[in-house]
């Protein structure tokens, strides 16, 4: 029986964000696609309302909810709305995805630790959203930095120190 845990989280284009999260210790697997939208069986082409969101299998002896979020508050900037990089709209929301009440609590203290450390220059945008259907997007973008090297990214470790003290 499997004790793996999964985390939902967007911010930003999937792409980049898959790339870095997969090297992160405990993570078992990730997976690229749409989530919080307004359709079913969204696409790249027809996904309104949906973020860019990615699926994060981890192993929670090796990691944790808030360790994963300390990494995606300094792998992108949660300051900005509907934007990362030169990507903009609501596809490209910073959101968290959170599937229960504890979560959702340690999300919310997450934000209030980076806010507090004063790091970014706004205030943090990141929307919490209860947990809704998880689409995975089409197979090109799955491992697409990993396929395509010289591919697109706006995700970068801005901060190598943690949120959590």
């Amino acid at each position: 029986m499997s004790t793996y845990k999964k985390a939902y989280i967007a911010g930003g284009c999937f792409w980049g964000m898959e790339d870095l999260f997969r090297t992160q210790p405990g993570i078992i697997d990730t997976e690229v696609g749409y989530q919080g939208g307004e359709n079913d069986h969204p696409t790249y082409k027809n996904h309104p309302g949906h973020a860019e969101g990615i699926e994060l299998t981890y192993d929670p002896n090796e990691t944790s909810f808030r360790v994963i979020l300390d990494y995606f508050f300094r792998m992108h900037n949660p300051t900005t709305i509907d934007q990362q990089g030169n990507d903009k709209g609501s596809s490209y929301r910073s959101a968290i995805f959170y599937q229960n009440d504890e979560e959702k609590a340690i999300a919310e203290d997450m934000i209030n630790l980076v806010n507090a450390s004063g790091k970014w220059q706004g205030k943090v945008v990141t929307t919490l959203e209860p947990w809704s259907t998880f689409w995975k997007a089409e197979d090109y973008h799955q491992d697409y930095l990993v396929k395509n090297p010289n591919g697109y990214t706006c995700h970068f470790l801005r901060f190598d120190e943690s949120f959590i003290k």
